[in-house]
């Protein structure tokens, strides 16, 4: 996960709508059923899955009440713990 992608796609959904990156999202999870992608075209969708899960994840943590910069700096503090585990 790239914490300036996931800012980017936060900005995003705050100026769009949520529903754009979750339908994103399933299209990119109905690409991976691609019998003919290669490994790294595999591992690329899934980075690109995974940080728009995680935008979304700061997004829900924005609009409960947390600040832009901590929910950010929160998400990846749990990811990194979630890594060194």
């Amino acid at each position: 996960m790239k914490l300036p992608i996931i800012k980017h796609l936060t900005q995003f959904i705050e100026e769009n709508d949520e529903d754009f990156v979750l339908e994103t999202i399933e299209t990119l999870e109905a690409l991976t059923e691609v019998p003919s992608l290669k490994d790294e075209e595999l591992d690329v969708i899934g980075e690109l899955i995974s940080n728009m899960y995680g935008a979304v994840e700061v997004h829900k943590m924005i609009k409960s009440g947390t600040a832009k910069k901590e929910a950010l700096n929160s998400f990846m503090q749990r990811v990194l713990g979630a890594i060194d585990n």
